[in-house]
């Protein structure tokens, strides 16, 4: 696995992902390395792990540290190269591996992906590969849908990435046998923006809780006295909480619960100002999580950019939770294919569906046990990692005969 963030040293969901699918792999009987950049976490404003994270003994994880702290990733963002890591990314990778999975890899370098000998993976966790910025969320402001990548990256106080108007991504693109998408509209959406690769449709998963047994495990809302409705995620910008605070602030039937940090947080701190119907929570353990999912009426996601997928959806479903989220990129397919709550386009749109959900108990745990059971259908562990390693062989055997009828 090869990764610029992986937990401690992580922010969002794609280093969540790694360690949990290289968890999943390893108590399968696998061997997993890990690689991934220390000095990237920094440089990026990330502060000192508040908790250490254990891995599995078939985990074996190797963190980059470059003398030269800070430069190391500034390098590797200007040219696409990954410079003062490569020595230790080719030391690793000449043990041999049977299969190489990139991640994001922004702080590695694309060139990174010419890099070893064995069947490559490659999961768009975010739209790096087409968005210098990741999100395609133009000028911090909403969702994109014409390019303007060079004065929205000064938008955003970041040097312009050079390298991205040459040929590099694309010949390096050439390595990877796939691209994983976790869903639908990303894989359409890297295709609407010329990115002509191999693509298949793989969604990620959440971890089963054995506190999830089914509807009956799930503890009801209404035995609180005040419920509330959960947000959960980074606190930046293109997440919408902001969307939120103005609404709960005189809504007198729940309150609005916020789990996680980030960037934008003192400007939601300031918004929220001393309203008592907002609280918010700070980053959470995994564990701390399944109860605070299990007791919310609903988890609400009104991301403004286009989510690759909607991982704190899928997790609310595995806590018998349903879901309201905005009507774009991903989230909808989601619900689509669940039934287990609402998409809402309005601010009126969501208010109405909150007073169902406050008002109507039975209405909520119908979507709830429509969530819950597709999650066990469509994104448990053992479904994700029985497709996963199908996917795998098939890259492998078609790769193992290209070798053969080239030899012949």
């Amino acid at each position: 696995m090869l990764t610029t963030f992986y937990p401690p040293y992580n922010f969002g969901g794609d280093g969540i992902f790694v360690h949990r699918l290289s968890h999943e792999l390893a108590r399968r009987g696998h061997h997993v390395e890990v690689i991934h950049c220390r000095d990237a976490y920094v440089a990026t404003g990330g502060r000192k792990p508040d908790e250490e994270h254990s891995d599995e003994p078939a985990v074996t994880v190797h963190t980059l540290k470059s003398p030269f702290g800070w430069v190391s990733p500034l390098a590797t963002q200007q040219t696409g190269l990954p410079l003062f890591k490569a020595v230790g990314i080719r030391r690793v990778l000449k043990k041999g591996f049977d299969v190489i999975h990139y991640h994001n890899i922004s702080l590695l370098g694309a060139g990174i992906l010419a890099y070893g000998q064995a069947t490559k993976l490659y999961t768009m966790h975010e739209y790096w590969l087409i968005c210098p910025m990741h999100t395609l969320f133009k000028f911090n402001r909403t969702a994109c849908r014409e390019r303007n990548c060079f004065w929205c990256t000064l938008t955003y106080k970041r040097p312009p990435q050079w390298w991205r108007c040459g040929g590099l991504l694309g010949r390096a693109a050439k390595h990877i046998d796939t691209f994983i998408a976790p869903s639908r509209f990303s894989g359409e959406k890297h295709r609407q923006m010329g990115f002509n690769f191999p693509i298949v449709h793989l969604p990620p998963f959440a971890p089963w809780s054995t506190q999830s047994s089914g509807a009956g495990a799930h503890p009801s809302n209404k035995s609180r006295s005040i419920p509330y409705f959960l947000f959960v995620g980074r606190l930046e910008k293109l997440k919408g909480v902001q969307t939120l605070i103005p609404t709960f602030r005189s809504y007198d039937r729940a309150e609005l619960w916020i789990a996680g940090s980030g960037s934008y947080e003192s400007e939601l701190r300031r918004l929220a100002g001393n309203s008592n119907r907002v609280r918010f929570l700070g980053k959470l353990t995994e564990v701390e999580l399944q109860s605070i999912y299990r007791d919310a009426l609903a988890v609400i996601v009104p991301s403004l950019c286009y989510e690759t997928f909607g991982q704190v959806v899928v997790e609310a479903f595995s806590q018998h939770t349903p879901a309201l989220v905005r009507n774009l990129g991903a989230l909808a397919e989601i619900m689509d294919e669940s039934g287990g709550g609402l998409t809402y386009n309005t601010n009126a749109e969501l208010l109405a569906a909150m007073d169902a959900l406050t008002s109507n108990s039975a209405l909520r745990e119908e979507w709830a046990e429509r969530g819950y059971q597709a999650y066990r259908r469509k994104w448990l562990p053992d479904v994700h990692l029985a497709n996963y390693l199908t996917l795998v062989e098939k890259l492998r055997s078609a790769k193992e005969t290209r070798a053969a009828s080239t030899a012949d």
